[in-house]
Parts: C-alpha cells; structure tokens; sequence
C-alpha cells in the first residue's frame, strides 16, 4: 500500500443502517443518498455500489462534477439529482445523461429549456421553492412568470420533483422556523398544482427531518450524514429516544481510519516532543511515531488532545499534530512495534474513537471531519 493510512467501509454497518431507516420512513417513501462530499468522505467508488446492493437506486450531490463520479459507478437504473451547481458547459453533459437538476430562479429554467430544445431532450428538473432558508429556490414573486414559462416549453422538460430546504430541522431551537417553512412548502406546492403543474416526488426531509418530522417526509427523503451511521446532532437522538425508544446504536458506523506505527522512542522526564514546548514528559515514557497529520485529515487542533487505539489500548496524541505525523503515549502498551495497526477511527473491543470524539475535541462537526479525509487515501469494503 503506497499511502500511510487506509480506511475501511462496512457492509453489515451500512446494510443495517439501511434496513432501520427504510423501517423508519415506511414502504412508501423513496430513500435518496446524499453522496456529496465524495459521499462524506466514505467514497464514491466503495459507497454507489453498496448503496444499491442495499436497494437505493437515488442519488443526490451538489455539483455536476459530482454527478459524474456517482454516474461512472452507478447502474443505468439508478438515478442522480443535482441540488447545487451546474454551469452552461456541463448542462448539455446533465441532460444528454438524464441527469436530475434543481432549477430555483428564471435564468436556471431558462437555460435549461434552452439546452434541452438544443439537444432535443427532455430536461428532469426538480422545482425547489425559497421557504426561509435563503440560499437558493423559486420566490414567490416568480411563480406566475414561471408557470407560464413551464406551461410554454412543457416539451422541454419532465418535472421529477418540487422541493425545498429546511434552515436546521437538527435542533429543536429552529422548531417555529421548521415548521413555517413546511406550511410555505404546502401552500406553494398547492398553488402549482392549482396550475396544473405537477411533479412526480415532493422532497424536504434531510437526515435530522426524516427522523423527527414525520409530517416532512412526503414520497421521498434526502438521506446523508444518518446513513453513514452518524446521527445528525445529539437532540436528534434524544428526540428519537424519547418518542420510538431508539438508542445510539441504532446507527452503526461505516467508517473506521486506520495506520500502523513507524516508529518507537524513549522519552526522559523533563524532555520536550515535537515542535515547539506544548508537551513536556513528566516522567519516562514511551512514544510511537503514527505517519498521519493534518495533511491527512487529521486536525492539528488535535494537538495534544486526540486519542488513537493501539492493541485496544487508548493513547494520547503528544505535542503538535505535523503536516505527516502525530506522536502517541504508547509507555502502558505492552510489545508494541513498528507495523502495529493503530486505529484513528474505529473500536477495538469494548474502546472506540468516535469521529465525534473528534468534532468535541475539535470544534468541528461530524460533516466536516469526515468531508475533509483525503481522496487519495485508500478505501476498502469490509464485511
């Protein structure tokens, strides 16, 4: 293996992740697997194909780019959406493919129809309305002028889905807000149809909506950072916990990061580690040199506070966390070596790193820990 870490993807994890959100959203409800983000860090490569050996045939991502690293290892039969960004160039690439989209202003429809008329193709556009999030989607004072856009190039264009997206359903303190948009959402929807506009899915429900608003969920969801075995936020689980019973490891982890030790040293009382004078022995020790740093995805406000497992053993990160390595207290780890497996991610019987052991020590949240992991580092499916 040419890099110094490699991760690893559980089958039985996601497949069990799967099967309890399926249980959760019902029969009549289609999962769409947010990939974005090289699927949260997991892969695109190891993630398209085990999402669909577990029946998930949507997949959502942000950008067109993404949209053709999912399209290079998804089936013919699964289908991809685009909720952010695509530009002129790659629109004739989007709809040639039947790629999904989201149109939210004028000029986005508008190009749309027009590149679709160009390459005599029906564009599958997903109408997303401007609720109260105020990022991106159609605002009211645009509705008529786009029916009677819609209602004018209707040979241009099959509507998939009308959509919005909620300003923090994970936190209980954006209740009122949650729940205005979803009234918006509804009487938009209602309006359109009014019109004669009609989609075949509505979609609001990120991971946190999908599990706590069962009012949000419709006929298809947008499912991210929960499949992955994370729960969204803590309030997510304990609203869960209270209302379904539902525990912690109801999401199981899919991801687990690993390296090996590169090298072994005695440390005396009194000496300094690593750059500078953050860590200073207070008596005899023993360290190991891991190859990872934060050029690897390993954050250099771990410095001095994250943890690794070696032998099932918890060890403290020593000094500063370097752009290529990160130094561990290894004095209570009997024969330890080089090439031992370190685990930076992962558990070992009854001890785990968490990646929100990370995010708490951090100040990062889950998404970002696991959005930042290299691309180049190995990824590998695992039963």
């Amino acid at each position: 293996m040419d890099n110094t870490s490699y991760i690893e993807i559980s089958k039985k994890a996601y497949k069990s992740n799967i099967r309890f959100l399926k249980k959760v959203v019902g029969d009549n409800v289609k999962i769409s697997s947010v990939v974005k983000g090289n699927a949260y860090g997991h892969g695109f490569e190891q993630m398209i194909p085990l999402a669909e050996e577990n029946g998930i045939n949507h997949f959502s991502v942000f950008s067109a780019g993404e949209a053709k690293q999912v399209f290079k290892y998804a089936s013919k039969s699964s289908e991809i959406m685009i909720f952010g960004f695509i530009n002129n160039q790659q629109l004739e690439w989007v709809i040639s493919n039947d790629i999904e989209f989201y149109i939210y202003d004028l000029p986005s429809v508008e190009n749309a129809v027009k590149t679709a008329k160009y390459l005599n193709k029906k564009a599958k556009i997903h109408i997303e309305f401007e609720t109260g999030f105020k990022r991106t989607g159609i605002e009211p004072d645009e509705f008529d002028s786009l029916i009677l856009y819609l209602h004018e190039n209707s040979d241009n264009f099959e509507i998939k889905g009308m959509c919005t997206h909620f300003a923090g359903a994970e936190s209980i303190a954006n209740y009122v807000r949650v729940k205005n948009q979803l009234i918006l959402f509804k009487k938009y929807h209602k309006y359109f149809l009014k019109n004669n506009i009609v989609a075949e899915y509505l979609h609001t429900s990120s991971s946190s909506a999908t599990l706590i608003y069962p009012e949000t969920r419709f006929n298809m969801v947008r499912v991210g950072i929960a499949q992955y075995g994370f729960w969204p936020t803590p309030e997510v689980l304990i609203l869960r916990n209270n209302k379904y019973g539902d525990k912690e490891s109801s999401l199981k982890r899919v991801i687990s990061w690993k390296s090996g030790i590169m090298a072994i040293k005695r440390i005396k009382k009194s000496e300094f580690v690593g750059y500078g004078n953050s860590f200073q022995a207070a008596k005899d020790m023993s360290v190991a040199i891991i190859p990872v740093g934060y050029n690897n995805g390993y954050s250099r406000s771990l410095s001095n506070r994250g943890h690794v497992l070696i032998h099932g053993r918890r060890c403290d990160v020593l000094g500063v966390v370097t752009m290529n390595t990160i130094t561990v207290n290894i004095t209570d780890v009997k024969n330890a070596a080089n090439g031992d497996e370190v685990i930076l991610i992962g558990n070992h019987n009854k001890n785990k790193i968490s990646v929100a052991s990370f995010s708490e020590m951090s100040n990062y949240l889950n998404y970002q820990i696991l959005a930042r992991l290299p691309i180049d580092i190995p990824r590998f499916v695992v039963e």
